[in-house]
């Protein structure tokens, strides 16, 4: 073995109080809160700070989603707490908590130089967005959490905060917490971009990985962001409500949600065959009927962009419905053309509301691309930027999973529910439930930061990490890690074609079309490759390749358990609800057209007032269970006992109890 090689297997070795695991808008405010807290040994492990998904996404006009903060908007915490609750499958105490924190982590924002809209007299103005029947939500256009990260990078520097570059986490420790009392997390084991391994030893973890977005090959997520949920269901930490996904049409070369007026402005949508030379063609006019209908419909994506099951059959979803079969079943490729009216266009024949939404716009004018120009230059801008004009050419687009309202399960305190120290935070939490407001993501990834480092510094900002422990289980991580990538190295399968299985296995059976044949065959299809995987490895010889071995192995780990996660659902008898249906030989029919195979089975409203959780065990099973969500917490404190209670420091173990089951 080369000296060089040697120095690699040779792993450096750090302790660090609280680690933060990612660079987003969550993980960035978790530091940055966490130092302001008065905790001062903190650590931020990431790939890089422009490789997350936060800096590097957005859409029309990306919502922030917060309290209602103009004029005579009548509202409150309990009252924005009970819109989050409508969704179903959301905790209550959960949803009280992401409203009564919105406003102060939307001040702190503004604070850092993030510039939100306000008016003349300082009111910070909003307008509604999906699922919101107050105006709470807000926008400084298409890179809203660009430039939150911005803000923070800047407060993280100014603070000093240690940030290490390059590193790819590739384990979760985790160590007995005590006897009859689960585990407790332990830190990271990294690899670096140069193929050598650190450990860091941490007393905390906040995980801020992000959403899954390495497992699908249909995806709004930047192709530099794959997520790594799957390090910690391999460490046993309990997932929810992970079936829970939104997907909804994008554009797929540049990677963007194609929603707002991208859709409103009408374009044509049209498909050629998969190697783009056939005769372009509009496909949607036969399940329509009329022209007029399909051109509202069209203008309807607008504003109900993400695919939902509700509608489906007789709505704007039923589009999104056509484009997976001309892309999926039929092979072809979709394209948004702006340059030219769709066949049979007439102002005159779309609906009262597409009609009037266009003329308060001033936007009756002669082509898509026109009205675009006319109602949000910066969206053609946006594509230009990226090498895409759209007076010259077609925009590719197709149904592409957008974001998890599922991940790991947390109290009220963003505390794992069965992995103490470890904190998940942003895309990773699973705190959402159905159905959420737009924009709300961003407003539970910052309030994230600011529980779990309020938390960490009142209630975990001692040493009681067993050292001896710690040291046993990175030494064993990294043997089995070194090992794996020895195999690696005689390995035939190329690490790109297993990425490229396993994603396409999850577009087709794991993303808004579902069955339960198709999850079965899946799911053990699934496990076959992680198994596979595991003996024999995949291709793996220079540094960049260690790195993407490693990824598949915990996206294939965690596609197999996401799969498990549907096929429960499909099974308990969830049926058709927020962004995915389910097809059912004995449902009903969505569309006259389309046949028997698109029989949907309609919802079973009963499980909105349960949470799917789902845990990978010891032995490598996957246990799943329906558990009653928790209420609403009352607001009713009289204010001299609540005083009390947050004196004496009592606050900090309350929400957690109730989660945890425990009676206080």
């Amino acid at each position: 073995m080369g000296e060089a090689a040697k120095r690699r297997r040779a792993a450096v070795w750090t302790r660090v109080h609280t680690l933060v695991v990612g660079s987003g808008a969550a993980g960035l405010n978790a530091a940055v809160q966490l130092r302001r807290q008065g905790v001062r040994d903190v650590a931020i492990l990431t790939e890089g700070l422009r490789m997350g998904t936060s800096i590097n996404t957005g859409s029309d006009k990306q919502t922030y989603y917060k309290l209602a903060l103009y004029g005579a908007d009548a509202d409150a915490p309990a009252v924005m707490a009970e819109t989050y609750f409508a969704g179903g499958s959301m905790h209550g105490d959960l949803a009280l908590v992401e409203a009564a924190l919105s406003a102060r982590a939307f001040a702190h924002l503004v604070n850092l130089g993030v510039p939100f809209p306000q008016d003349a007299y300082g009111q910070f103005v909003g307008y509604k967005t999906d699922h919101d029947p107050r105006q709470r939500a807000t926008s400084i256009g298409p890179y809203t959490s660009r430039e939150m990260c911005r803000a923070l990078i800047r407060e993280v520097r100014r603070l000093g905060i240690p940030v290490r570059e390059g590193r790819h986490a590739a384990a979760l420790l985790t160590v007995p917490e005590a006897p009859r009392r689960g585990r407790r997390a332990a830190g990271v084991v990294a690899l670096r971009a140069d193929g050598g391994f650190e450990v860091y030893l941490a007393e905390n973890v906040i995980f801020a990985v992000g959403g899954p977005g390495g497992l699908y090959r249909a995806s709004v997520y930047p192709p530099v962001h794959t997520g790594a949920i799957g390090l910690a269901l391999r460490a046993g930490a309990r997932a929810q409500s992970l079936p829970e996904s939104q997907y909804g049409l994008a554009s797929i070369r540049f990677r963007w949600n194609v929603s707002g007026t991208y859709m409103q402005v009408i374009p044509r949508v049209i498909s050629t065959a998969a190697d783009g030379r056939s005769e372009a063609r509009e496909f949607l006019r036969p399940y329509f009927a009329s022209a007029g209908e399909m051109h509202s419909m069209v203008f309807l994506k607008g504003y109900q962009w993400p695919f939902d099951a509700r509608k489906a059959a007789g709505g704007s979803s039923l589009v999104d419905i056509l484009v997976y079969i001309e892309t999926v079943q039929r092979g072809r490729r979709v394209f948004l053309d702006y340059r030219a009216n769709p066949e049979e266009f007439s102002f005159a024949a779309l609906s009262e509301e597409a009609r009037g939404y266009l003329t308060r716009s001033a936007a009756l004018l002669a082509t898509p691309l026109a009205r675009l120009e006319r109602m949000n230059p910066g969206a053609v801008r946006l594509y230009r930027e990226h090498g895409i004009d759209l007076a010259r050419e077609p925009l590719e687009v197709a149904v592409c999973a957008q974001h998890n309202n599922g991940g790991l399960a947390a109290n009220a305190w963003w505390e794992s529910l069965n992995v103490k120290g470890l904190f998940p935070v942003g895309e990773v939490n699973g705190s959402h439930g159905v159905y959420r407001p737009g924009g709300s993501a961003l407003n539970a990834g910052q309030v994230g930061g600011f529980r779990a480092a309020e938390y960490i510094a009142r209630r975990r900002a001692g040493w009681t990490l067993p050292a001896g422990a710690a040291r046993r289980a990175a030494r064993q991580a990294l043997a089995e890690l070194q090992g794996w990538l020895e195999r690696c190295r005689e390995a035939s399968a190329a690490w790109r074609a297993e990425r490229e299985a396993l994603q396409a296995r999850m577009s087709r059976a794991g993303a808004h079309i579902r069955s339960a044949a198709e999850a079965d065959a899946a799911a053990r299809e699934a496990w076959a490759q992680h198994r596979r995987l595991e003996d024999a490895g995949c291709r793996a010889r220079t540094p960049r390749e260690r790195i993407e071995a490693l990824r598949n192995r915990h996206l294939c780990l965690a596609h197999a358990v996401y799969l498990e996660a549907v096929r429960f659902a499909i099974r308990s008898g969830v049926g058709s609800r927020g962004s995915a249906i389910v097809l059912d030989p004995r449902g009903a029919p969505l569309h006259q057209r389309l046949g028997d195979a698109w029989r949907v089975q309609p919802e079973n409203p009963a499980f909105r007032e349960r949470v799917q959780e789902t845990e990978l065990t010891a032995d490598g099973k996957v246990k799943h269970r329906w558990v009653p969500r928790r209420p609403l917490p009352p607001s009713d404190a009289w204010f001299e006992t609540a005083w009390a209670r947050f004196r004496e420091g009592r606050i900090y173990d309350e929400p957690s109890a109730r989660a945890a089951g425990r009676k206080r």
